[in-house]
């Protein structure tokens, strides 16, 4: 799942889209960018989360770990590339 864009089906944060960021267990870690960086994601439930979109690759992934200073701005493109092919 980690790469793949989700949106949020719970909580106060609904039908936000996050990015996968990490998976540990039943949790995800979620980054937009904006509210939550790429150096502190939200922590979610999987169960409360649809995840949209394959997301990154695991190029684009490697990178934003190699250089988490510029992370959040490609996040912010990701997400906003996704909502423009589906609105």
């Amino acid at each position: 799942m980690v790469g793949m864009l989700a949106v949020s089906r719970a909580g106060h944060d609904r039908d936000v889209c996050y990015l996968i960021v990490a998976e540990e267990g039943e949790r995800v870690y979620l980054a937009d960018g904006v509210r939550r960086k790429y150096a502190s994601p939200k922590k979610k439930n999987k169960r409360h989360i649809q995840p949209v979109h394959s997301g990154i690759s695991e190029q684009e992934l490697r990178e934003l770990s190699e250089n988490p200073a510029d992370a959040d701005t490609k996040i912010k493109r990701w997400i906003k590339l996704y909502q423009k092919q589906n609105v």
